[in-house]
């Protein structure tokens, strides 16, 4: 669809907010809080931006983007060119990172610019009568965004941890998390370094995998985004009977797709959902970081972005 960009506002230090609306000003496709959007930017760019704003307001999308330091031209653009008025192409509202319905008691924790698709899920938490606390960690009080929304959702459920005002020390992760209890969840989304800490406090503390959720950006790991390391197999599409090799060091979308076999995707880093295809028969060596280990386990789909195969052949629904 394209949306007018109907405002544009400065959230933080090297933090922008963005305000989408329908140029006719009817009501936006609706989405679950966690959400994000594929936005189509200039020179074939397409970025995934979480959904900030809560859930039941459809007149608009508003997006936090923050400016990278090693951006390759997305962020850059949308904080040195985009202007109020201008249309942008965005994709349907996705989530890969809403609120679990089997939680009655959530416990976020974001870090820097993570903080966009997590205000949404506070919303819908205050909206739902579900207890909730937060954990916000920022660099500098200069860098912590949407200062006036979260004090809005209730300042005595939220913890700030400043970097520079707690002599570079991290948060204390354990005492924030505490033990794990059947039905309370945990939430993370910012830099590489954060996650791994929450996934390890969170281990540590009890909580199983399930209770544990993560939304990514930046693929992580040796593997991630990665197609090279991997054995040369043939991928098979069930509907057609075509043929396909894919050599070791090259990815199955970009074989199939020399294949004239056109598949949407946006990320290309197994971190979107895009790609998905589903598995008739083989083993795929799963590199991605959304499917869950149920998934993985079952061998029913996988990325073709990024993931490969185990076994000589891969049968795919297509």
């Amino acid at each position: 669809m394209e949306l007018i960009v109907s405002q544009i506002t400065h959230e933080a230090q090297d933090v922008l907010g963005l305000e989408l609306r329908a140029p006719s000003g009817e009501a936006l496709p609706p989405f679950a809080a966690g959400a994000h959007v594929d936005v189509h930017l200039p020179h074939g760019l397409c970025r995934q931006y979480s959904i900030a704003n809560p859930p039941e307001e459809r007149h608009r999308y508003v997006l936090g983007v923050g400016l990278a330091p090693d951006s390759r031209g997305g962020s850059a653009f949308i904080h040195h060119q985009l202007q109020v008025g201008q249309r942008l192409k965005v994709g349907a509202p996705r989530c890969l990172f809403g609120l679990s319905d089997a939680a009655h008691q959530h416990l976020f924790v974001a870090g820097g610019i993570g903080i966009t698709p997590i205000l949404s899920m506070m919303a819908a938490c205050q909206a739902r009568g579900q207890p909730w606390r937060l954990l916000y960690c920022v660099r500098s009080r200069a860098k912590a965004a949407y200062a006036w929304p979260l004090a809005q959702l209730g300042g005595r459920h939220i913890l700030l941890h400043v970097d520079e005002e707690a002599g570079g020390q991290p948060p204390d992760l354990s005492e924030f998390l505490g033990p794990a209890a059947p039905g309370v969840h945990v939430y993370c989304c910012g830099p590489s370094g954060l996650m791994s800490a929450v996934e390890a406090a969170a281990h540590q503390a009890g909580f199983a995998q399930a209770q544990v959720h993560f939304e990514r950006f930046t693929a992580q790991g040796p593997a991630a985004g990665s197609t090279q390391g991997g054995q040369a197999f043939t991928a098979v599409l069930h509907r057609s009977g075509l043929r396909v090799p894919v050599p070791h060091d090259v990815s199955l979308l970009d074989a199939l797709e020399q294949h004239g076999v056109l598949i949407p995707y946006a990320c290309r880093e197994g971190l979107c959902r895009s790609c998905e295809v589903g598995i008739v028969s083989g083993q795929a060596e799963h590199r991605d970081h959304v499917l869950s280990e149920h998934e993985r386990l079952a061998q029913r789909c996988m990325l073709p972005c990024v993931s490969r195969s185990l076994s000589p052949e891969l049968v795919l629904d297509l």
